[in-house]
């Protein structure tokens, strides 16, 4: 019985707006377009908790600024001697796995090798000890790409001397790709465990790099097969093709446990307490120096409004997503199901507050919750788990507006009410001012003052019999498309077309105290639409002998009476009276003085003196008793003219 009244009428909609509302948000945030906020609100989460957690797995050697200015001298294609004897001591500390965050793409021997001589014999002695590592199978190398990965022209590798070195010349295995994961906005946040795509690097498989750098190194680490497709790492399956996963970060820029290169380097380093503390761990050698440009943004980097955090090195980011690896900590989103189940819930809890509460306080619900949800989402970042904030901004949002639009729907139909009832006879803005008026004419009659306009085409007879129906039919509707356009934008109303005229009031069905101004303003576009009609008519019919296209206008101001006229099957909304017979006479009248638009001495008073008028005459027109002075319209007197 409950799930019966639950779908039935008022319930029913209150339940489409749940679902809807929860669907659209749902594809927003599968398409993308809810990323910017979550990426930004989540940035902030790592920044206002800090310090997440204590490395226990890996730690960096650096290569600092107090290492660079012990040997100021140097250039760095001469420090392998250096790399030598520090990842000969990490291997006698005991460190599981040594990671080379720099791209050694040239060795000294090549440097010197375009001298030639001893320079050279003496530059293989000099990277010897180098190589010898290398060969060992403990270290692993850097590698990057500068396109797709498709191509080998595409990977930077290291020196061919150090290739060369390589135990059984296993490139996947003993070089990584140091590549990062940039989505966009510079912003480093997740990573790929194979940076390159599958389908780019397969027909290259054996030849290039495939694993990351963090990733290589903690296969390496926990002694398995990287040519394997997955492994276990920290308790929990890696898969080699798995998608971008964020990156858990334990901390912002120094977090890191490090040594530095130059202790490393010194004679006691294996007495050394901070030497002694890598047993056991995975290390990554890069640089950390702010001169050697190795630096990103990270979402410690990222600031709201204004400005940047301070930026992490290379090295630094690496070692984050290797700690991540080891450890099996993980960022864990929430998966669709639970989701789509909370949205569900939280929209239709939304919902029913929102039917019976003000706009207002509506909004001021949906405010709250959206900061309850953040402040939700916060908890949860700080036990592992990824809530998107917006999604279910988002989605009740969506329901507040659906609800509000419901709730309106009671005017909605009031209004469709009107639209129906005065559609048929009046323009859609005069309709528009009815409902904003809040008032209705009553349609059993009224009397109000207006002004009225009939205009119609002069040697309409002549030009019908020399075209055929179809064109006559086609010259109308052209015609009156155009003519509409004028009277409408002056808030005329169009009471009806009669054969080749039309007539129209302003003023009717609601007042306008500028009637007769906006009916003269009216008749002058209307004569202008003319002249341009005149020559389609010319262009359309060239070989038809027409007369000339022409209209006559005439305008008169003054009380009719308005309301709904006809019998019980048939009646329209229309004006009567002597002001529409007048009018419709002037009009007759335009043809006799030779003038286009004629107006009564009442429009041209009411119309405040801002005409210019041609020739007067004092009339009689038939069924009438009273003579009437008329007047030809030329023009409007603009306010400039006016106030000269």
């Amino acid at each position: 019985m409950m799930i019966k009244r639950l779908f039935e009428g008022r319930n029913l909609w209150l339940v489409f707006f749940s679902v809807t509302a929860c669907v659209v948000a749902e594809l927003m945030l599968r398409g993308g377009a809810l990323n910017t906020l979550d990426q930004r609100l989540q940035d902030f989460w790592f920044q206002w908790q800090g310090k997440r957690a204590e490395a226990k797995y890996v730690a960096i050697v650096a290569l600092d600024e107090e290492t660079l200015a012990a040997y100021p001298d140097d250039p760095m294609v001469f420090w392998t001697d250096r790399l030598a004897i520090a990842v000969s001591r990490l291997r006698e500390a005991g460190v599981d796995a040594v990671g080379l965050d720099m791209l050694l793409s040239i060795s000294p021997e090549r440097w010197l090798g375009k001298l030639g001589g001893d320079l050279q014999r003496a530059a293989r002695d000099y990277d010897r000890p180098f190589r010898e590592q290398i060969n060992s199978g403990q270290l692993v190398l850097a590698s990057t790409r500068s396109g797709s990965g498709a191509l080998e022209a595409d990977y930077l590798l290291p020196s061919p001397d150090y290739l060369l070195a390589l135990p059984n010349f296993d490139i996947p295995g003993h070089i990584a790709l140091a590549d990062l994961l940039d989505e966009g906005d510079g912003v480093i946040r997740r990573y790929l465990v194979a940076p390159v795509a599958l389908v780019d690097r397969q027909p290259l498989e054996g030849g290039v790099p495939v694993l990351g750098l963090p990733s290589l190194l903690a296969v390496r680490s926990a002694g398995l097969n990287p040519s394997a497709t997955n492994w276990i790492l920290g308790g929990r399956q890696v898969a080699r093709e798995q998608p971008p996963e964020p990156i858990p970060y334990i901390g912002p820029p120094g977090t890191f446990p490090r040594v530095s290169l130059k202790q490393l380097l010194a004679d006691d380093a294996l007495l050394d307490p901070a030497v002694i503390a890598l047993h056991g761990k995975t290390v990554l050698v890069g640089a950390t120096a702010t001169g050697l440009n190795d630096e990103h943004f990270t979402p410690y980097a990222t600031r709201m409004f204004s400005g940047r955090g301070g930026l992490m090195s290379g090295v630094e980011l690496h070692a984050n997503v290797l700690e991540s690896l080891l450890s099996g900590d993980r960022l864990n989103s929430l998966s669709p199901v639970a989701r789509i189940t909370t949205a569900l819930l939280i929209t239709g809890l939304a919902v029913a507050a929102f039917v019976t509460l003000p706009v207002w306080a509506g909004a001021l619900l949906w405010l709250v919750g959206t900061i309850v949800t953040a402040a939700c989402s916060f908890l949860a970042f700080s036990n592992g788990l990824l809530v998107s904030v917006s999604m279910y901004a988002v989605a009740t949002a969506l329901a507040l507006l659906g609800v509000l639009s419901w709730r309106l729907t009671g005017e909605e139909r009031e209004q469709t009410r009107v639209r129906q009832m005065f559609g048929r006879y009046v323009s859609d803005q005069v309709v528009d001012a009815l409902l904003k008026s809040g008032k209705r004419p009553e349609l059993g009659g009224q009397s109000q003052v207006m002004t009225v306009l009939f205009s119609d085409i002069r040697n309409f007879t002549t030009i019908s019999e020399r075209l055929n129906a179809k064109e006559v039919v086609e010259m109308l509707n052209t015609y009156f498309e155009l003519a509409c356009a004028p009277l409408l934008a002056e808030g005329g109303s169009i009471d009806k077309f009669i054969g080749d005229a039309i007539m129209v009031e302003f003023g009717s069905p609601l007042p306008l105290a500028d009637h007769a101004l906006r009916g003269i303003r009216a008749a002058l576009a209307l004569s202008l639409v003319a002249d341009e009609f005149s020559v389609w008519m010319e262009q359309r019919f060239p070989d038809r002998n027409l007369p000339k296209f022409m209209i006559g206008i005439g305008l008169h101001s003054g009380e009719a009476v308005i309301g709904n006229i006809g019998s019980p099957t048939r009646m329209e909304f229309t004006a009567i009276g002597d002001t529409v017979n007048l009018a419709s006479r002037l009009e007759g009248m335009t043809k006799e003085m030779g003038c286009v638009i004629l107006a009564s001495e009442a429009t041209i008073s009411d119309a405040d003196s801002m005409v210019f008028c041609g020739q007067s005459k004092v009339i009689r027109v038939k069924g009438r008793d009273k003579e009437v002075r008329v007047f030809e319209v030329l023009r409007l007197e603009t306010e400039g003219q006016r106030n000269a």
